[in-house]
Formats: C-alpha cells, structure tokens, sequence
C-alpha cells in the first residue's frame, strides 16, 4: 500500500513509537517540542488517519501504538528523513555534552540497555567481568523502565559519542567519518606496545561501515547482526570483536585530542587507538597536507551493549538514550540493590 506520508507525520509515527501508548495531549507536547507548530484537533484527526490506514491503533485508556503495519512503514519509508534524524539526534547530543574528564564531572551521552527483572542479575555479571578487564572501568546505572520503555529496568553506560562532546568542549571539532567491527587483543604482562594506557590494543577493523548511507545508526546495525564477540573475552579469551567508531580532527590539535581522549578513556572505560595523519585531499594552492589525524574509540556503552545482546540477556536498547549527569553512574556493586527495592 502507497501511503504517501510527509514528514511530519513520520515524524508522529516515530513518536508513537518511541513513547506508545500515548495520548494526543503528550504527542502535541512534543512535536512542539521539535519545532512543529500543530493544536491538539489537527493531531486527533492525524491518528483517526492513522488508525483508518492500519498504521495505529487505540488502547484503551492509553493512547495509540504502533501496529505490525506501522513498524513497517516507519522501518521502510522515509529514509531521508530517518537519515536526517540520526545526524541531527548525533550533533544535538554532542553539544550537549560538558563532561570534564579530567574532572571527571558533568552530561555524557548514555546508551540504554532495557532488562526483564529476571535478567538484571546477569547483566550485572557481565558488567562487573567488563569492568574487571582493561576495558574497564564500566560506570553504569540500573534504574526502573519508565511506563512507555520496554522491560523492567534499564541499564546506562557511557556512549562512545560522549568522545566527540568532549572534544567539541574543548574547541576540537571530531568529524565522525565511520563505525564497524574491530579486532582487539587484551594488553599482555609487561608488555607496553599492546596498549595497557589505551584499554588494549585495536589491532584492525574487520568491517566498516560508512554512515552517510545508513537509515539506522551504525551502531544500532551492527549489534542488531551479531557483528560482535566480548563473550570470547568474558570467558577468558585474549581477544574479541568489539563494535566502534573513528573520528578525525584536525591534526594542529593532536596533542589535546589525545590527552583528552585518554582522559576520557580513564574515567569512562573502553579502548581507543590514534592512527597516524591522513592525507587530505583538494587543499588550497592545490598541494596536499598530512593535516587530519584519527582516534577510533570503543566505548562502555557499545560494550555493554554488545555483550547482553550476545548472551540474549536484552532485545531492546538504544544507542543514543540522551544525556545524563556524570554522577548518575557508578560502580556496578551500587546497582545491585535496586531490583529488591519497590
């Protein structure tokens, strides 16, 4: 079936699915919100529409939701919107964010894994095994679903999108360029060239992604495809695959991007590698400079992420969940008490 919808109302529909059930008073509240000027008539008769195209459906005493139909369409139409949504939901993030690793204080990013109650105990013994590694330290938070997200509990860990806020703070401009699938090998004893001081050692990518093209965030794809392997690290491996991003900035500011990331690596956990600079292309006078260099950087969000998808501990999360304050997570030992807590 041709719908033939506008953006305004895949924007509704993603709304819908984001939050449903949900009434129409809320769904005028925050299309306001993202700069849509609509009374709350014209959105009663947009979900009427809706409903009549099979694409929502009422609950009673709660609102509309999605039906099968209208997963679908919104998976499937759209696409330079949904492209437009990912970047804007990426740059509005990062600026956000005035997290302060060497203070180690302010808004991260956060990724959200959503957990049946009877799943949590697990989770956190792979968070607690996570923090245990190189990769660590793992600062998370266990807190109660809210009524319109999936699960029982969600979990919070830092997003790897914190990087670039941080370095955006600091009058470093990171240009995320691409995600993927990348090799890593733990730090052996003793043995400074694996990288003790940088969480490990990225030795490779195995896969890359470029995310001009992606209608879903990259990250978001490749946990969905399995693309990942902590559990070989979290049953004593030495190895693994891990699923990351690569930035590059402008390489008068390499010192403070590195230091900066290593800060932020400290405080926050994960691994990140620097690659040598690359040459740019189509510079002035038409010469070419070795003027940008790369951090590719694997954050505890993305980690944690990837191993409960793995272990089929969590069928629902989300990449980029938002900002929260730094002091909103902590050691794993403090969220244990949560689940016994009503």
């Amino acid at each position: 079936m041709d719908t033939d919808l506008d953006r305004r109302t895949y924007d509704l529909l993603r709304l819908v699915d984001e939050h449903g059930p949900i009434g129409s008073i809320q769904l005028v509240e925050l299309m306001q919100l993202r700069g849509y000027d609509i009374k709350d008539r014209t959105i009663r008769l947009k979900l009427s529409e809706l409903d009549g195209l099979g694409l929502t459906e009422k609950v009673p005493g709660k609102g509309r939701r999605l039906t099968e139909q209208g997963r679908m369409e919104l998976k499937q139409g759209d696409v330079d919107g949904r492209l437009e949504h990912i970047r804007a939901r990426i740059a509005t993030l990062t600026s956000r964010v005035s997290y302060d690793p060497i203070e180690d204080a302010g808004v991260l990013v956060a990724s959200a894994a959503y957990l049946d109650a009877a799943a949590v105990d697990d989770a956190l013994d792979v968070v607690e095994r996570l923090d245990a590694l190189p990769l660590g330290p793992v600062p998370v938070s266990l807190e109660r679903s809210a009524d319109n997200e999936p699960g029982d509990h969600r979990l919070l860990a830092a997003s790897s999108i914190t990087l670039d806020g941080v370095l955006l703070a600091h009058g470093v401009n990171a240009d995320l360029a691409t995600a993927g699938v990348l090799e890593y090998e733990l730090p052996e004893d003793g043995d400074a060239s694996t990288g003790v001081e940088r969480g490990g050692r990225i030795t490779r990518y195995v896969d890359v992604i470029n995310g001009e093209g992606s209608s879903i965030d990259v990250i978001t794809l490749l946990v969905e495809a399995g693309r990942s392997d902590v559990s070989s690290l979290l049953d004593g491996g030495s190895g693994g695959l891990l699923i990351g991003d690569d930035r590059d900035f402008p390489m008068n500011r390499f010192e403070e991007a590195r230091d900066l990331t290593a800060a932020t690596r400290d405080a926050l956990g994960g691994v990140f590698d620097f690659q040598r600079p690359r040459e740019k292309d189509g510079t002035s006078a038409g010469s070419s400079a070795w003027a940008f260099g790369s951090v590719t950087y694997v954050g505890t969000g993305e980690l944690v992420l990837s191993a409960l998808a793995e272990r089929d501990l969590t069928d629902h999360w989300e990449t980029l969940y938002g900002t929260v304050e730094r002091n909103r997570l902590g050691a794993v030992e403090a969220s244990r008490a949560l689940p016994s807590d009503d």
